[in-house]
């Protein structure tokens, strides 16, 4: 059994303009203890996704059609009240800005305590104490630094901690949005190490959401390549990579420098993604795509199978032959 299913979702922004599209139709699920890695570039729906499935969009912000099953459980459907109970004890988020997701005016101690016992009253502060202190020793951390504010930590004891709050409560899924962003590279491979192994320890299932393709390929089992609020490919990460199907998966690849193989001059990508307010009649990469075909335009392609489990939504893809 999936432990989540995510079906046709939908998503849309309330704008002076319109109603901004942000997410259109997206499909995919996870198994406990798989990650899946969804990329692309800024803009194109991913960390939507993220706050979607945690029931934390903005006011103007909504889900407008499809569904999120957590275990069988609609998260679309659910009444604010049920989704908090869930959050942090069946789903956590590790959220992009770490020095801003912090309260300043807080012990940092403090606030891991209070996630813990708003969501088991049961627990005394002392047990939590207790379980705060485990938390630090999970994620590499000094427990004499549990009583100071965020202001003493620094960007990676702030990403720890931030990581130790979403773990407090074992939760089965993790939503990781650029987990590792404004850190240095040292410090982003530690952090993206620790994550991958209390993963593997606690069998969760994760969704990791990055702009970086090669942070993604390291870390996830599948792939998801976002474009524009749409799923373009999904695969296995190997296969993704291997044998990438869509021009915008192509164009990504080109983009970021390689450790093996020939050196080869890095390839941007030319022109700027569509505005998502209104109908799109047919692909949204076409006017950035290097090959279009007249009938891209016209009408939205089709998902094509390349390989077993292996999918691209583009009309002009071919089979791989093994």
């Amino acid at each position: 059994m999936n432990l989540i299913e995510v079906k046709d979702l939908s998503i849309g922004y309330k704008t002076s303009s319109g109603l901004l599209k942000a997410v259109e139709g997206v499909n995919f699920s996870l198994k406990a203890g798989e990650t899946l890695g969804l990329v692309g570039e800024s803009g194109c729906g991913k960390t939507t996704i993220g706050m979607g499935l945690m029931g934390l969009l903005p006011p103007n912000g909504s889900i407008t059609g499809g569904s999120i099953l957590l275990e069988g459980a609609d998260l679309a459907q659910m009444p604010k009240e049920k989704l908090r109970e869930l959050r942090w004890k069946e789903m956590a988020m590790i959220f992009q800005a770490a020095m801003n997701a912090l309260n300043p005016v807080h012990r940092v101690g403090d606030q891991i305590i209070e996630a813990i016992t708003t969501h088991e009253p049961k627990v005394g502060k002392e047990e939590a104490l207790a379980r705060v202190k485990a938390l630090f020793d999970l994620v590499g951390m000094d427990r004499s630094r549990i009583n100071d504010y965020p202001h003493q930590y620094s960007g990676g004891m702030k990403q720890r901690a931030i990581i130790a709050m979403a773990l407090a409560l074992r939760p089965k899924l993790i939503i990781a949005d650029e987990p590792s962003t404004a850190l240095d590279v040292i410090v982003q491979d530690q952090i993206l190490k620790q994550i991958k192994k209390l993963q593997t320890d606690f069998n969760m299932g994760m969704i990791f959401i990055s702009h970086d393709i090669s942070i993604v390929a390291e870390i996830s089992d599948h792939i998801g390549i976002m474009y524009a609020g749409q799923l373009v490919e999904k695969g296995r990460v190997d296969q993704v990579f291997r044998h990438p199907g869509h021009p915008y998966t192509k164009a990504l690849l080109a983009s970021f420098p390689r450790l093996d193989g020939e050196i080869s001059r890095l390839m941007p990508i030319s022109g700027e993604p569509p505005n998502l307010v209104g109908r799109i009649p047919g692909c949204r990469f076409c006017s950035r795509c290097p090959k279009p075909e007249a009938s891209c335009s016209l009408s939205p392609p089709d998902w094509f199978e390349m390989e077993k489990g292996h999918h691209v939504l583009c009309d002009n893809c071919q089979p791989i032959l093994n």
